[in-house]
């Protein structure tokens, strides 16, 4: 059915053109633009990120070599670096930041019945971010410390399908813990962060709002024990208490009720202590909601290998936010057509997939068959080679 389009333009007939022209309208971004629309700067930076360019003229000299595929990509201007450096530090970054919620809604839609390694009926969250280093020099608003610059990326990451739901971005020296004050709250959710986002008036908010938390406890914890639960050793768990605070202005900043589960990790040896004020969940899933916070690293980690986001097309903070907007975006994209697609296979495979064949004209699900299908034989061609020794 796709034989006769590019993988790319494939790629681009999951997004939905009309919220994308919404956004557009929204900030006037095609005011006065003669050639070079707000969606052939997206389709610029899109292609940017799936196919690993590195730099403006890169990206210029790549599109350029397929000057003959590109209206039926979707183009309608002319690429040029200087064109592209210009609607990056000019167009309003938030287009794609109302755009890419858009993609989180579609995503949400698609994973809400993704299984999920707990039984578990309300939504679980993880909170988090991470740090992008630049060069003062070039990015002096960024500011972070003496000799450095960074902007930090604060994710909430649904955990039922990895989907980030909400992303802001500040300069470095913004404390994560500030961030909980524009967190958006689901009453009955429960959201898993570390001990960066202890801080007691805060975390009662979130209780007030009737959300759940899981959060691991600082070393110098003071509190009264009220009562202790049975251990459950088999399991890890050491303690499993109702506490409350006891200093002055712990118990103002929360004075009711928490509980304090101990909990040591056989497999890194380690004892970890969480609070919560979720007092009906078993100790033991307390301790495993903390332990799926680490898809919220994973996130991070697959973003900033496989996605343009430790290096800048530009300086400026829009040219930065709109980068990392667009890329984020990119991730939706492929989540959301690989879920369409029915691919089976992992999201990485199916990057790399895009990745070197995003001209071709070839249905993206045969792409992926016959991918997988050489990777199978390569590795059965190197199993029999290994019993053939």
């Amino acid at each position: 059915m796709n034989s006769g389009q590019t993988v790319l333009r494939q790629l681009l007939q999951f997004l939905p053109r009309h919220d994308f022209n919404l956004c557009v309208r929204r900030y006037r971004g095609d005011y006065r633009a003669r050639s070079f629309s707000t969606f052939d700067q997206f389709l610029c930076l899109a292609y940017a990120q799936m196919s690993g360019r590195e730099s403006l003229r890169d990206i210029e000299t790549c599109l350029n070599s397929h000057r003959e595929k590109l209206y039926h990509v979707g183009f309608r201007g002319s690429v040029s670096r200087s064109t592209l450096a210009d609607a990056n530090e000019r167009r309003d970054w938030h287009i794609f930041q109302d755009f890419g919620q858009v993609l989180i809604r579609m995503a949400q839609q698609l994973y809400h019945n993704e299984p999920f390694a707990l039984e578990l009926d309300q939504p679980l969250y993880a909170f988090d971010s991470t740090t992008i280093d630049l060069c003062l020099s070039l990015f002096p608003w960024a500011e972070f410390r003496r000799t450095k610059a960074a902007v930090k990326m604060h994710t909430l990451i649904d955990l039922r399908g990895a989907i980030p739901t909400y992303v802001t971005v500040t300069t470095g020296k913004v404390h994560d813990v500030r961030m909980l004050d524009s967190l958006p709250v689901t009453e009955d959710a429960i959201y898993t962060m570390d001990r960066a986002y202890i801080d007691f008036a805060r975390l009662h908010t979130l209780h007030q709002q009737g959300a759940f938390f899981v959060v691991r406890a600082k070393d110098n914890l003071r509190f009264k024990r009220l009562y202790s639960a049975p251990k459950d050793k088999d399991a890890g768990i050491r303690a499993d208490q109702i506490v409350a605070l006891v200093t002055y202005k712990s118990k103002n900043d929360y004075p009711e009720k928490l509980r304090r589960v101990s909990y040591v990790d056989k497999e890194r040896g380690k004892r970890l202590v969480f609070l919560t004020n979720n007092f009906t969940l078993p100790a033991h899933t307390v301790a495993e909601i903390y332990k799926q916070r680490w898809q919220v690293e994973l996130f991070f980690k697959w973003v900033k290998q496989h996605l343009r986001i430790k290096s800048f097309y530009g300086t400026s903070i829009n040219a930065v936010k709109s980068q990392i907007w667009v890329a984020l975006s990119i991730y939706l994209l492929v989540v959301i057509a690989k879920k369409k697609l029915n691919l089976p296979c992992q999201l990485y495979t199916f990057l790399q997939i895009l990745e070197v064949n995003l001209f071709e004209k070839k249905p993206i699900s045969s792409l992926v068959a016959d991918a997988l299908k050489q990777i199978s034989d390569h590795q059965d061609d190197n199993q029999l080679n290994l019993f053939n020794c």
